[in-house]
């Protein structure tokens, strides 16, 4: 069952997580200890700060675990390869359901910098892992994206 909510935000909390997925809150914390490819960050009081990725991947895991009535070992392994894929989409700029932008292209259109300061960066950075960074922006993008729709 799909909610659909009339604000979409950058961060959920616990409660609120627990409301979208339908799930309890000692459920998610424990699925954190379970599945390590769920590790939502924190903020600076402590509490757990969700984003809509973390929020998809528990409702696959969730489906996994309770539609599909895997174990937790079994949904382990599959989430592994889910991943996986899931960065080589975020990497080659493929994806079955739609095709996406290629990986250079995505890094200058959402580039924090102007082009001079953004050519010494990736000149003094090249060698610093970006795809985390990547796929936080292109999150940022989708939900600066929406919200604009919203406001037209």
């Amino acid at each position: 069952m799909k909610k659909n909510f009339a604000m979409k935000k950058l961060y959920y909390s616990i409660s609120e997580v627990s409301k979208i997925t339908d799930l309890e809150q000692y459920v998610l914390r424990y699925w954190e200890t379970e599945f390590d490819q769920l590790k939502p960050a924190k903020n600076l009081a402590g509490n757990r700060i969700y984003t809509n990725k973390d929020i998809k991947l528990i409702l696959h895991i969730k489906k996994l675990l309770r539609d599909e009535k895997y174990t937790i070992e079994g949904a382990k392994k599959l989430l592994k390869s889910y991943n996986i894929k899931e960065e080589e989409q975020l990497l080659t700029g493929t994806d079955d359901a739609k095709p996406k932008a290629s990986f250079a292209h995505t890094k200058t259109e959402l580039s924090l910098f102007n082009s001079d300061e953004q050519k010494s960066a990736e000149q003094t950075n090249g060698d610093i892992d970006n795809k985390p960074l990547i796929s936080d922006l292109k999150e940022l993008k989708t939900f600066l994206s929406d919200l604009l729709k919203d406001i037209n």
